[in-house]
């Protein structure tokens, strides 16, 4: 359990995945300005912890964004 400044425990509250809730049923490798939300400014993967997304989606994530990487719609590295 984690504890605030003040020392009392609390629960941290679970991030609800974004594709569940918005009724996603595949993620598009050709919808760019959605995988966008789920890369850093250096063209890196975000991790499920920052962005809440099921473990399910994040499988589909991952594959999509190296298909838009490979056919380039996406970079594989943040231009400088």
């Amino acid at each position: 359990m984690a504890r605030n400044e003040s020392g009392l425990v609390f629960a941290k509250k679970k991030k609800a995945c974004p594709f569940k809730a918005s009724g996603f049923k595949e993620i598009d490798y050709k919808d760019i300005e959605t995988l966008k939300q789920f890369i850093t400014e250096k063209g890196k993967i975000l991790p499920r912890r920052i962005t809440g997304v099921s473990y399910y989606f994040q499988r589909k994530l991952k594959k999509a964004i190296k298909r838009a990487r490979y056919i380039a719609l996406l970079p594989f590295v943040a231009e400088e």
